[in-house]
């Protein structure tokens, strides 16, 4: 073969019996890899093979860790997929260590800055938004015709204002108010309007008659600026029709406007940032590229002082026992152990279990099962200790490390760390997704050259350069960072910016409906 095309795998630890193909295209039968291995069969690319003779009943092991067992005889140089391994059981939470391999800090990272926005609570925003938030469903449709007049008629006028936001969703109304699920939606809208990147100035509009009322939804306190009534618009106290109605939305957004037009980007320390990390249309080359990558930028915020959210209770589940270890303290460690018995428990009441997660496109990617996804998941959380927990809807209040528990769903994932305080979102994919947030940069990183070369305008990173030798988990580390100030302080735009690529705001709501 030619040298470019010389039969390529990566293995991810020493122990590992299994090695992921990089080739492009994958591997034919015959190949011969430089270990003198030859492949007994046709390997697609980011897809395993044996590098060993395994008898049915053998663990699988990949990342050190056993993610499967062979359900028949392997040979070496065969394609171990799914339709070859069982699912092994997932840790056992009463059995997981407490805070007992807690990492040393690493050394501060000096002089790192970007340009932001100051708000009066000490939070820093990457973004100048006017959000305007909703109670209940039933007024999404005319919150979202006010926002395009907005857009068109006033934000011009506004040159330091980014955009205008409506926070829609459907609740509100027709579900079980007080019902304890009902917390977590009710939390996670009241915390959206206090993104960073709204900067205090938040416009709700009620409809009047529904259950989530303004006071329920924003409690006296909470929002000083609410407590004025030119912050809420209600519209069933309209008397003249929608035309009065819009009117109304309209002229409260220019007092708004006015006030967020007079802010103006600050040098921040990087200190101030509060990332966000996701995964999305993951393979198997997730967890030996992007990720590693991402959690080198994970570990070089923290070391800045800034805070960086994990999520994803699924996909960090079965390295459950991995996350407590190093968890600060073992308070912090139980309540990391909280959140995945409640989602274990959610999930059980709902008839599915951790194994429903990997997706047809995971598979085709090379994940074998939800055991390998968390192993290469993980290594998005870099390798300082674990400060702090939040529960799904929650702010995080810690510095450095913290874990914010959501679904795994992109979109639930999403809106849930921009609740938590997110003003810059890193997301990893293997397989391409053109996902955005309208509230906060989403940077994307791709874990193989392939879809950073096809999707050159929707990537922002290759790490797939990784795999290929052309470059070091290190390197793409500080390029995220490098780039993760670039963006948070508008000299440059990531891709999903650029094209106004913003999905919907996704509540999770594990309450009843009426």
């Amino acid at each position: 073969m030619a040298p470019e095309a010389e039969p390529r795998t990566l293995r991810a630890h020493a122990s590992d019996n299994v090695a992921v193909v990089v080739n492009p295209g994958g591997l034919p039968a015959g190949a011969i890899l430089a270990s003198g291995l030859e492949l007994r069969e046709a390997v697609p690319e980011a897809h395993k093979l044996a590098l060993a003779d395994l008898a049915a009943g053998d663990a699988i092991v990949r990342y050190g860790v056993v993610i499967g067992y062979a359900n028949r005889a392997i040979p070496r140089g065969s394609w171990v997929h799914e339709g070859l391994m069982t699912l092994p059981a997932p840790p056992e939470l009463a059995a997981c260590p407490l805070a007992t391999n807690v990492p040393a800090p690493l050394p501060a990272l000096e002089g790192y800055a970007f340009e932001g926005f100051r708000n009066a609570d000490g939070t820093v925003g990457t973004k100048n938004l006017l959000g305007i938030s909703t109670t209940v469903q039933c007024v999404a449709a005319t919150v979202e015709y006010a926002v395009k007049r907005i857009q068109a008629e006033l934000l011009p006028r506004y040159a330091n204002v980014d955009d205008v936001v409506a926070i829609t969703h459907p609740y509100g109304c027709g579900v079980a108010i007080d019902a304890p699920g009902a917390a977590i939606p009710i939390r996670t809208l009241r915390n959206l309007s206090l993104n960073p990147n709204f900067g205090g100035e938040i416009l709700l509009v009620s409809l009047g008659c529904e259950k989530l009322q303004p006071v329920r939804l924003i409690p006296a306190g909470a929002l000083p600026v609410l407590e004025e009534a030119p912050s809420v618009a209600v519209m069933q106290e309209a008397q003249h029709g929608f035309g009065e109605i819009v009117a109304n939305i309209l002229a409260l957004a220019e007092k708004k406007l006015k006030k967020l037009n007079e802010r103006k980007r600050v040098s921040c320390p990087a200190a101030d940032l509060v990332v966000g990390l996701q995964c999305g249309g993951s393979d198997a080359l997730s967890g030996v590229t992007a990720n590693p990558a991402v959690g080198f930028a994970a570990d070089l915020l923290v070391r800045a002082g800034a805070t960086v959210m994990f999520s994803e209770v699924t996909e960090v589940r079965d390295a459950a026992h991995l996350v407590t270890a190093r968890a600060a303290t073992p308070r912090i460690a139980s309540e990391f152990l909280h959140e995945m018995a409640w989602y274990d428990e959610y999930l059980r009441a709902g008839g599915a279990d951790r194994a429903a997660n990997p997706t047809p496109g995971n598979v085709k990617g090379g994940l074998a099962n939800v055991v390998e996804k968390a192993m290469g998941s993980i290594a998005k959380a870099g390798s300082t200790a674990l400060m702090g927990v939040a529960a799904a809807g929650e702010r995080v209040r810690q510095k450095g490390l913290v874990f914010a528990a959501t679904p795994a769903s992109d979109f639930i994932c999403g809106t849930l760390q921009l609740a938590a305080g997110m003003n810059l979102h890193i997301f990893t994919t293997g397989r391409g997704t053109p996902y955005g947030l309208a509230v906060a940069p989403v940077i994307k990183v791709s874990t193989n050259s392939g879809l950073a070369a096809r999707w050159h305008d929707l990537i922002d990173i290759d790490a797939g350069r990784i795999a290929t030798g052309e470059a070091t988990v290190e390197a793409v580390g500080w390029e995220i960072l490098s780039l993760v100030l670039d963006v948070a302080s508008g000299r440059k735009k990531a891709w999903a910016d650029h094209w106004g690529l913003h999905n919907e705001f996704v509540l999770f709501n594990p309450g009843p409906v009426t």
